[in-house]
């Protein structure tokens, strides 16, 4: 796991899209603002996406099913390095309970993705990605993790090639009246927070601060995650 030291950063979008400035009534969808400063405390993130490797361990120890994309419940041959997909919010944190983790929050995972600067629109900054930045725009499927260049933390494939499940439930007006220290989401919800875009996605969705979210029992093909852990 990457060590990410505690510090605050100016969580949500900063840069501009071009529907901002249309006047619609009612308002344009903007879960990602206000921008506002938070601070989160140290806590460890997994170097890369879960792979099927090691779901596959977690699998055979505990029963747990297996994702539906495997022939016969085994992992598919040459893709032990890949990121897992198809896995649900549920079985992604039964894994992590499983190996003595959790999911990252929601701000946790944007500090992680941002690293030390901020106001950045991408994890290696305002620069459109390229193919040696990030797996996006592709069809077939998520690449070997750690394929491509790390951001400032040592993170691989914190953009692109899998969306992350996040611990938090999704509340488009969170960011509004969210706590200004280690914020966890609201109480409840139907849909749980995605960060990161994927291998099938335009680079739009690749940003630091975009927001998506999925109901817990989804299963797709581009969605995987990566764990977190407490400091202490």
């Amino acid at each position: 796991m990457v060590f990410i030291p505690a510090g605050d950063f100016l969580r949500g979008r900063s840069h501009a899209l071009p529907d901002d400035g249309l006047k619609w009534v009612p308002t344009l969808l903007k879960d990602d603002r206000p921008v506002r400063r938070i601070y989160i405390d140290p806590f460890y993130m997994d170097e890369h996406e879960v792979t099927n490797a090691q779901y596959a361990r977690f699998v055979r120890a505990t029963g747990h099913r297996a994702p539906y994309n495997w022939p016969r419940g085994r992992v598919p041959d040459g893709k032990e390095s890949f990121p897992v997909v198809d896995v649900s919010w549920d079985d992604a944190a039964a894994f992590a309970r499983w190996a003595g983790k959790r999911l990252p929050t929601e701000a946790e995972w944007e500090r992680a993705c941002r690293g030390l600067a901020e106001g950045r629109k991408y994890s290696w900054g305002d620069e459109e990605p390229t193919i040696q930045d990030a797996r996006f725009n592709m069809r077939d499927g998520p690449g070997q993790v750690c394929s491509l260049r790390r951001n400032a933390f040592g993170l691989c494939d914190i953009a692109g090639n899998v969306w992350e499940w996040c611990s938090d439930w999704y509340d488009k007006d969170y960011y509004v009246g969210a706590p200004e220290k280690n914020p966890r989401g609201p109480e409840s919800g139907v849909y749980h927070v995605l960060h990161g875009g994927s291998w099938a996605d335009e680079a739009k969705y690749l940003t630091c601060a975009y927001r998506s979210w999925a109901r817990p029992v989804e299963r797709s093909p581009n969605i995987g995650f990566r764990c977190g852990k407490n400091f202490k």
